[in-house]
């Protein structure tokens, strides 16, 4: 498979990539700074330097011309201040759904948050509330799109070693879940038809990865 993944330079991203490059899978990292290039490169795929708050979607389709699987993995992240959550987790999960239609790549997957969900219900303006409501426009956007999607959202990530072992359900309740296992999953769900159309959590659990993912 050819795989582009959004917000190629993240923790869970580079996991990824060594993942799929290491089973013989191209794998293509957006990024916008040049310097993460060399960590991609090391990780087994190629950068892509572009940034998805600045381009538009005919360049990011450039990009993504030729994949089979588009992963959007980006994320303003700590310290962004609000108006980044909504230009990172909304805007350039949209801009990339976006681009994977005008490119016809119909697998997306998309890496959410546990909790985006209850975002509607949020009143109040603190930074999470705003993260999350970010974190549901997209879902709701791409739930709207003539896409093979598939929302994966993890509980709180930790960087303990994966054990292989993970409760991937509809709803799974809170829990936490290492960077490891769900780049696992990630990979996994490239290939699984069954998680089309779905909503997923993930947390730390008993039930072997590819044995989460037949039971689908």
């Amino acid at each position: 498979m050819r795989v582009v993944i959004a917000g190629g330079h993240g923790q869970i991203a580079l996991r990824l990539t060594k993942l799929l490059s290491g089973d013989g899978h191209e794998v293509v990292g957006l990024v916008r700074n040049p310097d993460h290039s060399a960590d991609i490169a090391a990780a087994g795929g190629q950068a892509a330097v572009l940034d998805l708050e600045q381009s538009d979607a005919a360049a990011v389709a450039e990009v993504l011309a030729g994949a089979d699987v588009a992963i959007f993995s980006a994320g303003a992240g700590p310290g962004s201040g609000n108006a980044r959550k909504d230009t990172v987790d909304r805007g350039a999960a949209a801009l990339f759904a976006d681009a994977a239609q005008q490119a016809g790549v119909r697998r997306h997957i998309q890496v959410g948050s546990m909790g985006a969900d209850q975002a509607p219900s949020l009143t109040d303006d603190e930074t999470f509330t705003i993260y999350l409501r970010a974190k549901w426009a997209a879902e709701e956007d791409l739930r709207a799109r003539d896409l093979d999607w598939t929302v994966l959202r993890p509980g709180s990530l930790t960087n303990d070693a994966g054990t292989g072992n993970v409760l991937l359900a509809d709803e799974t309740g809170r829990g936490r879940i290492s960077r490891d296992d769900v780049a696992l999953v990630l990979a996994g769900l490239c290939d699984t038809p069954a998680s089309i159309g779905r909503t997923l959590e993930l947390i730390a659990g008993d039930t072997p990865v590819d044995e989460a993912l037949n039971s689908l």
